[in-house]
């Protein structure tokens, strides 16, 4: 009768866990919600005063670069709600 092989591999050991979860610096999260709602109350406030003619003296001269502001902003608050714990 034919003899099994010797097992060659090493037995499974399950990595150690981590001294401490990590935690969230206190700032993270008030300023990811600034940052979204600041984007957001740019971007409309464009819009309706684009959309009405009022002139409003640095978001009339910015044009559609304030798009791009209000868009920043967002993505902004998205980027550091990846360092959220």
């Amino acid at each position: 009768m034919a003899k099994s092989k010797v097992r060659k591999k090493a037995v499974y050991t399950p990595p150690q866990k981590s001294k401490a979860p990590e935690v969230s610096p206190r700032f993270l999260v008030p300023t990811m919600i600034t940052l979204w709602l600041l984007g957001l109350a740019w971007i409309a406030v464009f819009y309706v005063t684009a959309s009405t003619g009022t002139d409003v003296p640095v978001m009339s001269d910015l044009g559609n670069w304030n798009l791009g502001i209000g868009f920043t902003a967002i993505i902004l608050g998205v980027i550091l709600s990846t360092r959220w714990r």
